[in-house]
């Protein structure tokens, strides 16, 4: 069990970060102590910001001898609460914002070594300047950092072709919470030497040790690239669309996002400069973004008659196709601000959920209308990854509710429940993306696969027995001891 820090214990840390590295201002902590949704906020000791690797394994062997809980935030964008402190205070806070540097970049290799506070917008701009990109985007890509993205396994748009953030990385550096090192940062393709750490660490959500470092597989710039707002009628002709890309152009197809209208509207409501580009308003709505690699493959004529055939079978209702990266910037504006519309507009009840991709337009379609029909006057925007069956599904207070965070806090358990319930049933996952972080810890541990739970304990208590890496989060503290 972790301690309270003593004063002993904070003056050697001082005297190792200095003044950069090491503060208890409460002006200065306050950023880091609330979650990115204004939902959770706890305390801290103090906030460590080291600049190095050597300093995390300086802070992480006082902090085990100490038998001090410490929990690493890198952008703090999380939505479960995942690098937020508890309220007892007795946690160093330990940002990673400093560890900022893209320590290179391997044209031959195709792949990068940065730090693990490196902002994803960062790393995109680094790898373009050789010809190459980062397959992973996210919505919050100039905030999240490297290693909070590989702690959250995070996924984001182009999944679809490219994987979650795990497919993605080649090599890694971390600290344990012992203070040993883990330098594991060579970018091989293969390496069957006994359990993949890589893989281990990714998805732990800091629960395992701090991420210093990463090797990452970057991959070519593509020769020509096609962005496309589709209105459809329905989840499941957004579905059918999907499927006749696919089998007409392959591989082609890196994105595709599905938005229900109503969060579009929200869209147009809070955020300026915002339109959508159709000439009516429909249902549903896609974004497709697609590539080629080859200046002989000619993508905008196989996208506009495949276009016209789905047209044809009543696949989509209409289709614009972006004449420029301004337009398709536009585009991207509409889906890529829908998290922050949605906060805008109020709290709901939030869920990052999967289901079967072919299970997807009917869980849409029908559980929305079950929520809706059980907890009266409720509101479901649904809005995700369609290809890889993830579904953000949130459910928004009836209108007449004035203490709306009052609201998801006490009848959102009863919402929340119901809608894990019906995922489950149609064999998902509570989580798709986000991770479990402290907000879905109870529920993780009421729906999730008791074995499983059972395994990440027996690895929690093996890597970190005195349970001082991020409590709380991923797995209750009293059962990771």
């Amino acid at each position: 069990m972790s301690r309270q820090p003593e004063k002993a214990l904070l003056d050697a840390l001082k005297a190792l970060l200095g003044p950069k590295g090491f503060t208890q201002d409460p002006v200065v902590m306050a950023p880091y102590l609330e979650d990115w949704r204004g939902k959770l906020k706890g305390e801290a000791a103090a906030l460590l910001s080291p600049a190095s690797t050597q300093e995390v394994l300086a802070i992480m062997k006082m902090a085990s001898e100490a038998k001090v809980a410490v929990v690493p935030q890198g952008g703090n964008s999380s939505t479960v609460g995942g690098a937020t402190p508890s309220k007892d205070g007795a946690a160093l806070l330990l940002s990673t914002k400093r560890l900022n540097a893209i320590r290179a970049i391997s044209p031959e290799e195709s792949c990068a070594t940065v730090e693990a506070g490196v902002i994803l917008s960062a790393l995109h701009e680094a790898a373009d300047k050789h010809n190459l990109r980062f397959p992973l985007n996210i919505a919050s890509k100039d905030m999240a950092t490297i290693g909070g993205l590989i702690s959250t396994n995070a996924g984001g748009s182009h999944v679809l072709r490219f994987g979650q953030m795990r497919a993605s990385v080649l090599g890694i550096e971390v600290v344990f919470p012992d203070g040993s090192l883990l330098e594991n940062l060579r970018p091989l393709r293969k390496d069957n030497q006994g359990y993949d750490l890589r893989q281990l660490l990714a998805g732990a959500e800091g629960s395992l040790g701090v991420i210093t470092a990463a090797s990452l597989r970057l991959i070519p710039k593509p020769h020509s690239k096609i962005v496309i707002w589709v209105g459809v009628e329905s989840p499941s002709a957004a579905l059918a669309l999907l499927r006749h890309l696919e089998k007409e152009s392959g591989e082609a197809v890196e994105v595709f996002e599905l938005m229900e209208s109503s969060l579009i509207e929200l869209v147009l409501k809070h955020i300026p400069d915002t339109e959508i580009p159709t000439e009516k308003a429909y249902p549903w709505y896609v974004l497709i973004e697609a590539t080629a690699f080859s200046e002989d493959f000619d993508l905008e004529a196989l996208m506009v008659n495949i276009l016209a055939d789905a047209t044809e079978k009543k696949e989509i209702l209409e289709a614009v196709i972006a004449q420029n990266e301004t337009q398709a910037g536009k585009l991207w504006r509409l889906r890529e601000t829908i998290p922050l519309a949605e906060r805008s507009e109020g709290f709901a009840v939030k869920h990052d959920i999967s289901v079967p991709v072919s299970a997807m337009p009917s869980f849409i379609e029908q559980e929305s209308r079950a929520i809706q029909e059980k907890f009266p006057g409720t509101t479901v925007l649904a809005f995700g990854h369609l290809g890889d069956g993830n579904v953000h599904f949130n459910v928004c207070p009836p209108k007449e509710v004035t203490d709306q965070l009052g609201w998801v806090e006490n009848e959102g358990i009863a919402v929340s429940h119901f809608v894990y319930e019906r995922v489950m049933a149609n064999g998902g996952a509570i989580s798709a993306e986000h991770g479990i972080g402290q907000t879905k810890l109870a529920d993780f541990m009421r729906f999730g696969n008791k074995t499983k739970i059972q395994a990440l304990k027996a690895i929690k208590k093996a890597i970190d027995p005195q349970s001082i890496m991020n409590p709380g989060k991923l797995l209750p503290v009293e059962q990771a001891e």
